[in-house]
């Protein structure tokens, strides 16, 4: 929830918190220092550094530390994040599938990155986790290579949905939509441009449905 005018910041103050929303609505994440200070025309990253300890002082937002590049949130006037964070796990292969840590290892954000998104991309909010995209196969969904989609864990999706599917015998996960044909599983790409992949309904299993995308900009 944006404050209004009038809360006791400066007109940089103002303008720093305003581009924070901006960035934030329109990426899902929060900018660097360095991007706040071209963006607002500051001449240094001490400036922002001390109108960001204000901004923080005030309850307009939480840092989780100078030093962490991107790490800023964004609170509401009851000092709730504006967002929320989830764990990337890593690439998910929009094209051939790829390999990626074992199955075992879903789920887990120990040692990884995350990533602020809004609350509006959560769904219930339990088990999202994000994964950024390689390959293009996805394209005509709008997702291209670079893309970071944002998970709900799940093992099953209805036909036609978007998922991260475990090929067992591979060893690898794909992004493509699924369908159940009998005994075999279609794994269908967005791109005119390849072929499905085919494979046993045993050798599969889906490792979460896409709930949202972030897009390269």
């Amino acid at each position: 929830m944006r404050r209004g005018k009038g809360d006791g910041l400066s007109q940089r103050q103002e303008r720093i918190l305003s581009f924070l929303h901006e960035f934030f609505d329109e990426r899902g994440y929060p900018p660097s220092i360095r991007e706040i200070v071209t963006a607002c025309g500051i001449s240094s990253t001490s400036v922002v550094d001390y109108n960001l300890r204000i901004l923080q002082e005030k309850g307009y937002i939480r840092r989780d530390g100078p030093k962490l590049s991107r790490g800023i949130e964004l609170l509401d006037r009851r000092g709730r994040g504006a967002g929320a964070r989830i764990p990337v796990l890593g690439f998910i292969a929009a094209g051939e599938p790829i390999p990626v840590p074992s199955a075992e290892t879903w789920g887990s954000s120990e040692g990884i990155d995350t990533l602020d998104i809004p609350e509006d991309m959560l769904g219930s909010g339990d088990n999202v986790y994000a994964l950024r995209v390689k390959g293009t196969s996805m394209i005509d969904a709008l997702i291209n290579d670079g893309d970071i989609v944002i998970m709900k864990f799940t093992n099953y999706v209805n036909n036609g949905e978007m998922a991260a599917v475990w090929i067992k015998d591979r060893r690898e996960v794909t992004l493509k939509k699924v369908y159940q044909e009998g005994n075999t599983v279609r794994l269908q790409p967005a791109n005119s441009q390849m072929e499905p992949i085919m494979v046993s309904a045993n050798n599969v299993e889906v490792q979460g449905k896409v709930i949202g995308v972030i897009r390269k900009l």
